[in-house]
């Protein structure tokens, strides 16, 4: 059995996650044109999936503060 690393993932949840292709009309599907298409780079479509994922991540930081201020 595979060790975990620090986020909980084993060695093969990482690998398939790598591998997995990511979707960019999935993830940005308000734009009007074919993305994957624009941006057929692997490593750029990794960096606009970890930007989209930050993203959301830093407004839920903000809601929590909000929340513990009322």
């Amino acid at each position: 059995m595979g060790e975990r690393d620090e986020l909980g993932k084993t060695d093969q949840e990482e690998q398939e996650e790598k591998t997995r292709e990511i979707d960019l009309n999935a993830l940005f599907p308000e734009k009007g044109v074919d993305l994957n298409h624009l941006f057929p780079d692997e490593g750029t479509k990794k960096l606009l999936h970890d930007l989209k994922r930050n993203k959301r991540d830093i407004e839920r930081f903000i809601k929590s503060l909000h929340v513990e201020e009322e």
